[in-house]
């Protein structure tokens, strides 16, 4: 074995792990983040639709995605991608979106790939010669990888990842077009039991707080020299390491936090009663009938591409 093909294959190894967390870190960046994980109050379509309708219609994504042929997977993603459009700032809401969505292309596709067996990769890509595209040292199979990376495999493992990006699209639509009273008060009209809407919302006010911390943070150490006078190619590795060093302040404000919310809760009388009342009701209009309409085609789309022969198998019959 050369030294070259060792390297390469580490390279390989090191390129599925750590390049999607670096075109994140180095593209989207913490303040990305935050934009695309938290509510923004504007005045497009998706934000007059009920919480309801917007959790319905990513329900009936993942239905779809999981159920039909990869490329439907993609068309499904393509098409939400272009909803982001439509919010406050969308152009730069969907720049951040489209490197999160090639991140877990990326993520999902090496995830899968080294793993899949032959046996599988003939079922899923009936009548083809699998092409070798790399082989591994053979100490790989410790990590149990397969002895050769094929190209049916990477293309397995991307189809895959367009029934990931076509949920995780519709997902963050609901984060950033309902605020979280709407949220509650969904779950509330759904009847869910008041602890796990509390714990959901929680965690819906915590994560892009968990992004401004360490924001916060990687900025106080860049401004206190870290990386002075390096060069700007090591600037996505910087950050990286300053996000690693951020995680522990960042969990000291968010306990801290937590014991305030405690606090704000019980002073609150939250549980005091099960049921809750509310003066703003979540109805129904006219944008939320359109989305029904929506929901009730990507239905028969599903069934239809079934009926077709364009239903998965083991996940998906070729491409």
């Amino acid at each position: 074995m050369s030294l070259i093909t060792t390297l390469i294959s580490w390279f390989l190894f090191f390129y599925g792990v750590g390049f999607p967390v670096l075109l994140i870190v180095s593209v989207v960046r913490l303040k990305g983040f935050m934009e695309i994980t938290r509510y923004e109050s504007g005045t497009g379509f998706m934000y007059r639709v009920n919480p309801v309708t917007k959790v319905l219609l990513g329900l009936a994504v993942m239905g779809v995605a999981s159920t039909t042929v990869w490329w439907i997977g993609a068309l499904l993603t393509l098409a939400i991608s272009l909803v982001y459009l439509t919010l406050r700032d969308g152009v730069r809401k969907l720049v951040y979106l489209s490197v999160v969505l090639v991140s877990s292309l990326i993520s999902s596709m090496w995830s899968v790939a080294p793993y899949v067996t032959p046996s599988i990769l003939e079922l899923a890509f009936p009548h083809q010669n699998l092409v070798t595209v790399w082989t591994w040292p053979s100490y790989f199979e410790v990590m149990g990888y397969q002895p050769n990376l094929t190209l049916q495999a990477l293309m397995y493992g991307l189809q895959i990842g367009f029934r990931v990006t076509a949920v995780l699209a519709s997902a963050l639509i609901l984060v950033l077009t309902t605020t979280t009273s709407d949220i509650f008060r969904m779950f509330t009209k759904l009847r869910a039991p008041l602890s796990l809407t509390f714990s959901l919302l929680v965690g819906v006010r915590t994560v892009p707080r968990i992004f401004e911390l360490l924001d916060s943070s990687v900025k106080m150490q860049f401004i206190r020299g870290l990386g002075r006078g390096k060069p700007r190619i090591v600037y996505p590795f910087l950050l990286l390491y300053s996000a690693i060093l951020a995680l522990v302040p960042t969990m000291v404000y968010l306990l801290r936090g937590a014991k305030t919310m405690a606090i704000s809760a019980d002073t609150r009388g939250f549980r005091a009663s099960p049921r809750r009342t509310e003066i703003v009701e979540l109805g129904f209009r006219k944008e939320d009938y359109v989305i029904f309409g929506v929901v009730v085609g990507l239905i028969l789309l599903a069934i239809v591409a079934n009926l077709l022969g364009f239903g998965r198998s083991v996940p998906y019959l070729g491409v």
